[in-house]
């Protein structure tokens, strides 16, 4: 039978054309497919396992903090879209409608959800009468889908997309607002513990803050080619949709109040970032906790010692048991072109194993983010994975933090401004605030908008970079995806 020996190589390097890169990764690795509609791709089996684990991950968490699952439905009578004037507003452009069943035109258009406030808040007014039924704590795992915008790139910008969506009722300000800042925490820990991704916690500007809430915080992230882009957020409401939707409870003293409530959410964008950030030359690099192989074991099989490489070879599978191990001894490749499927995969730890292997009693060990290969001896296998998939999250994520680190620039006047910008970096400056300004910026920059406002900061001195104006604040501001 002959082997299968063709190159899996990419045509360009990540450093001269990400964006070819990225597109010949996504296909080359089988995580993604394009359909016949725009900005709608398919989630192959490799990629949804990596949603699988992102969703465990974080429900777990959510669990733990007493939140329950539930699930509304996908569409949204446009009467109830309407009810709450900024959120319709921000949303309307991307707004998809049903407007008929079959040839029969619908009495009301239906709105297929772009995020699911409205729908399910009208439930909540029913749910919630007392202080005993609060707090809520309810999240739903689904699919959304928002229309307008004309590049889509798979995982990182498309028309339907994945996620989860909190939606959380509380009797007070302040337990709403100490929410918002733990889920934004633990959105931070899932992306530093699993993702190997630094990003900077902030408040959104009033511009750019989601429709409909008092305010957002982000994380908010640089790639490599000097992109911004937001990963998950938490939103507080106040009670701009409680007064809308009519969310009121009696509070301990029999007294009419309307509820706080916050938004949340982490969506399949976040895979995207990830190849992004990590991939490589050669591929995907993986961070361990989020592959769907961790350890890959490539025999090298000849005639005469196959059946003593393959005993050995499934020896070590069972002694990492506790790892998502695949031993592959498919006769019909090349242990060449394994070595590149693994590599373009970004599967964190390959071992390869031949007859002179197994008589001396170790194995080649190849770690994919530095392609560093050692000799291992057998019996010590469990512990040095271990300590090698340890290390190559810790290495992921320091190269995270340098990327955004080396890719920001303090500036003081527009003109370095929009050289730092210019030059694919980000620019961290003071700024009034003001929505004028903010898009004067982005017209005069060729698009860089506002990030957020970084926590911890002290007391602002200084002018707006752009007016000249008292500053409120620091801001980091970059284009972005």
């Amino acid at each position: 039978m002959a082997k299968e020996t063709q190159s899996m190589a990419l045509s360009v390097k990540k450093a001269d054309d990400i964006s070819t890169w990225y597109t010949e990764v996504i296909q080359k690795a089988n995580m993604a497919d394009y359909t016949d509609v725009s900005g709608c791709i398919v989630f192959k089996p490799y990629s949804y396992a990596i949603w699988e684990k992102i969703v465990k991950t974080v429900d777990d968490r959510l669990k733990a903090m007493g939140v329950k699952n539930v699930y509304f439905p996908l569409f949204i009578p446009e009467r109830l879209l309407q009810k709450e004037e900024a959120h319709v507003e921000g949303f309307s452009p991307e707004v998809a409608w049903v407007t008929h069943a079959g040839d029969t035109k619908l009495d009301e258009r239906l709105a297929i959800r772009p995020t699911s406030e409205t729908i399910m808040y009208e439930n909540y007014k029913n749910w919630v009468r007392s202080w005993r039924d609060l707090p809520m704590k309810l999240n739903q795992w689904n699919n959304v889908v928002r229309w307008e915008f004309k590049h889509p790139v798979p995982f990182l910008r498309t028309r339907e997309f994945l996620w989860n969506e909190g939606h959380t009722v509380f009797a007070t300000k302040a337990e709403a607002e100490k929410e918002c800042n733990d889920i934004l925490n633990m959105y931070d820990a899932v992306l530093r513990d699993h993702f190997a991704l630094y990003g900077v916690k902030g408040k959104k500007t009033e511009k750019e803050k989601f429709a409909g809430a008092e305010y957002t915080m982000s994380i908010e992230l640089l790639l490599p080619n000097g992109r911004a882009i937001q990963g998950p957020d938490a939103h507080h409401d106040g009670q701009n949709f409680a007064k809308a939707f009519g969310i009121k409870f009696l509070d301990k003293n029999e007294k009419e109040q309307y509820a706080w409530q916050n938004t949340w959410a982490i969506t399949t964008r976040m895979i995207g970032v990830m190849i992004m950030m990590h991939g490589d030359d050669k591929g995907l690099v993986l961070p361990p906790k989020l592959a769907p192989i961790t350890v890959a074991i490539v025999p090298i099989i000849f005639k005469d010692s196959k059946e003593k490489v393959i005993k050995k070879a499934r020896e070590i599978k069972e002694k990492l048991k506790d790892y998502a191990v695949e031993l592959d001894d498919r006769e019909e490749y090349s242990a060449g072109w394994k070595f590149n499927e693994y590599e373009m995969k970004g599967v964190p730890i390959r071992i390869e194993i031949g007859p002179k292997d197994v008589a001396a009693g170790h194995v080649v060990m190849v770690r994919r983010d530095t392609m560093k290969k050692e000799f291992v001896k057998v019996k010590d296998i469990v512990p040095k994975i271990k300590k090698t998939l340890e290390s190559i999250h810790d290495n992921l994520y320091k190269k995270s933090k340098k990327i955004f680190e080396e890719g920001v620039v303090e500036v003081k006047s527009m003109a370095e401004f929009k050289k730092a910008i210019d030059s694919k970096k980000m620019v961290k400056a003071l700024f009034c605030g003001k929505k004028e300004c903010e898009d004067l910026i982005k017209d005069e920059t060729g698009g860089a908008s506002s990030r957020n406002i970084p926590f911890g900061q002290k007391l602002v001195t200084g002018k707006c970079v752009h007016c000249g104006k008292q500053a409120r604040y620091s801001v980091y501001f970059g284009k972005g995806y």
